[in-house]
């Protein structure tokens, strides 16, 4: 079965190649955004109480034929752009699923997918101010963001390290007092970073970049001696380096993070759904699939195997599905 591409003619929107899926199609379109919407300082804008009332997934869906996620554009191997300027990975595959799922649901066919890229800094404002529908990426399922948002059960678990050159001589979090050390901003890695820093009063300098790939090209030029993040995401950049055997992920994990879908918490109907597909994926295989063909083998846009082991913690995720934070 092959997706249709005829969108209508629109301003700032350019058609990606994806597949359809399982008996309902998907148009998907990417959204550029411009102005306040992605600025970092920009404040979400509270819905009036009529849309708010309004606003179930299902309805809007039945309303507009749309949909639209948000999307990381450096985060490899979870939600990137690849060398045809198409969003891939793993957390796009399971954002693509639930809307598959929300389709069919809501008796519209062919779904159109509208994508608009996030990053740490404004997927959360993004949803609050209705611009998107639902967030699939890096974002970690922990008690201090459900305050604002709810999220799906989780589908990823990872551990906060450092990225390093290999002869650094850095090997853990002690090597590293007094040095500059970069994180993405807005993340719970630098927030973990910067209360460890004060705590053991360990001097060192934290730079804040925009997004992964920023936060990799200040350590790539040397601003930085290590990049901490989480550890998979290290993984990713590494694959990007012009020579991956030149780095390494160091140290016992700072934190632990689960990784989910965040939305807005009005809409019990989108949590409800969500949760059916990723905790349908992790019991029937899927799941499993989407780990061993992004994390276990070769991926774009350079065609390297992460080969980041299936750990513990996965292990007990994919046993027991479940929504709580870690902390």
């Amino acid at each position: 079965m092959h997706c249709k591409q005829g969108l209508a003619a629109h301003p700032g929107v350019a058609m990606l190649r994806r597949g359809c899926g399982r008996g309902i199609g998907l148009r998907v379109a990417a959204v550029v955004l411009a102005g306040c919407a992605l600025l970092a300082g920009c404040k979400p804008v509270a819905p009036s109480g009529s849309q708010a009332q309004g606003r179930s997934i299902l309805a809007k869906v039945r309303a507009s034929g749309t949909i639209t996620l948000g999307h990381r554009e450096n985060s490899i191997p979870f939600s990137y752009f690849d060398n045809q300027q198409q969003v891939v990975g793993y957390a796009h595959d399971i954002s693509l699923a639930i809307a598959r799922e929300i389709g069919r649901e809501a008796g519209v066919p062919q779904l159109q997918v509208k994508l608009v890229p996030v990053t740490s800094q404004t997927r959360i404002p993004l949803l609050l101010n209705d611009t998107i529908d639902l967030e699939c990426g890096t974002t970690t399922n922990n008690s201090s963001r459900r305050r604002q948002v709810a999220f799906s059960t989780n589908y990823f678990v990872a551990g906060t390290r450092f990225l390093v050159r290999k002869d650094s001589g850095i090997s853990d979090i002690a090597d590293l007092a007094g040095k500059n050390v970069v994180v993405s901003a807005g993340t719970t890695s630098e927030i973990a970073l910067r209360k460890y820093n004060h705590r053991h009063d360990m001097k060192m300098r934290i730079i804040a970049a925009r997004d992964h790939g920023d936060a990799f090209v200040t350590l790539e030029f040397g601003k930085a001696v290590a990049f901490m993040s989480d550890d998979a995401i290290l993984y990713g950049e590494i694959s990007k380096a012009k020579n991956p055997r030149e780095w390494q992920v160091v140290g016992a994990p700072l934190t632990n993070e689960v990784y989910a879908c965040a939305m807005r918490k009005d809409d019990p109907a989108l949590k409800a759904i969500a949760d059916r597909v990723i905790t349908r994926m992790l019991r029937d295989g899927e799941m499993r699939k989407l780990y061993a063909r992004w994390f276990q083998a070769p991926i774009p846009p350079r065609q390297v195997n992460l080969q980041v082991p299936f750990g513990d913690g996965m292990q007990a995720l994919f046993a027991a599905p479940n929504d709580r934070p870690l902390e």
